[in-house]
């Protein structure tokens, strides 16, 4: 038998305010029964879903005061920013764990040619003393590289992303090679890597694309050795000098650019941080497979890294290097999920997969 007669007044936020509604309550025995609840699905002070896509909407792209201010601005409602908060990064969170998964590509044949970049950014982190009771005392500020990838099919303008936080050189390949899925990397696809040189990016080249990919070294970051080299080389003509060494870099004539950096190199004696021709010819001659400019010219393919430097600028640091912003380790790694999944417009996806959670 159910009893009735009780009333309790319930609230939850959306999209139009927030609302409040006055709902009748049923016993049965000693179980209290809610009946608008349960028919409408509301749980009591929640966040309905169209309000969330909106908070975590501004919350990607703003401080989370700023995007108090647009969310009272826009849609005339009020929520604190620790709510705000609260929301933007629970999703980020979600997002960062259906990244971790990688398509799975074994019968694809892909397409023909991807072009894919890695390098890293870093983040301002602050550390807390374990040792310390209060924890909003003795922080640190320490600054620690997220890993941004990217892939397309050559000719593509549309690459998709992956990132990896405190996750290693192996977090970095398996980000790599999960855009490079999205991309169209199949069984037959030829994967062209550009980077700045550091040892974790050729590694994991040859890890995750094994034969089927190639890797060369960012000719920029090359010619900054030669640069620095050329004064000691040609003192008089140090401009001209470093023009010819990178013409031949881009004619694949690393020989000679090593012969030449050779004839010059400061004794064995001399620290490395005064020794710039020998600090070139250790740095070429360490990566001579990878210095094969002319074959990705004729095949039309970069021979520079600037795209990744550049994805750094809209999707890590216009967010999480705000004037001020220190971050939690674990807040920035969602929120670095949570440009990626905008980034990779996979956005809309995501709420439907949400939606269809939530009702389920």
């Amino acid at each position: 038998m159910f009893s009735a007669g009780e009333k309790k007044s319930l609230h939850w936020h959306s999209s139009f305010g927030t609302i409040h509604v006055v709902e009748p309550l049923l016993r049965d025995n000693c179980r209290q029964i809610r009946p608008f609840c349960i028919s409408s699905g509301v749980i009591p002070r929640s966040y309905s879903q169209p309000l969330q896509r909106i908070v975590v909407d501004f919350g990607a792209d703003h401080a989370f005061g700023r995007a108090q201010v647009k969310l009272k601005e826009h849609y005339g409602v009020a929520l604190p920013a620790s709510s705000l908060r609260q929301i933007t990064l629970h999703h980020g969170e979600r997002m960062r764990e259906r990244q971790q998964s990688i398509p799975d590509r074994s019968q694809a044949s892909g397409c023909d040619q991807l072009i894919v970049e890695t390098d890293g950014s870093f983040i301002p982190i602050m550390v807390a003393d374990e040792a310390c009771p209060d924890r909003r005392k003795h922080k640190t500020l320490q600054w620690q590289e997220a890993k941004l990838a990217l892939a397309h099919p050559k000719g593509s303008a549309t690459p998709k992303f992956g990132v990896s936080f405190q996750h290693g050189p192996a977090g970095g390949g398996r980000q790599l090679l999960r855009c490079a899925v999205l991309a169209g990397f199949g069984q037959k696809t030829k994967v062209h890597g550009v980077g700045d040189g550091a040892v974790w990016i050729a590694n994991q080249m040859e890890e995750q694309f094994g034969a089927q990919g190639t890797y060369l070294v960012d000719l920029y970051h090359a010619c900054e050795y030669l640069a620095a080299a050329a004064p000691a080389c040609s003192p008089d003509q140090s401009v001209a000098w470093r023009k010819q060494q990178k013409q031949r870099l881009k004619q694949s004539d690393t020989m000679t650019v090593l012969k030449e950096l050779e004839s010059y190199c400061e004794s064995p004696a001399t620290p490395d941080a005064e020794a710039p021709v020998r600090t070139a010819y250790r740095y070429l001659s360490n990566r001579t497979d990878q210095l094969d400019y002319q074959r990705a010219l004729e095949q039309e393919l970069p021979i520079g890294s600037g795209e990744i430097e550049s994805a750094h600028r809209y999707i890590i640091q216009e967010r999480l290097k705000l004037p001020g912003a220190w971050w939690n380790a674990a807040n920035a790694e969602a929120m670095l999920a949570l440009r990626v999944e905008r980034a990779n417009q996979e956005w809309q996806q995501y709420w439907q997969d949400f939606t269809a959670c939530e009702a389920a």
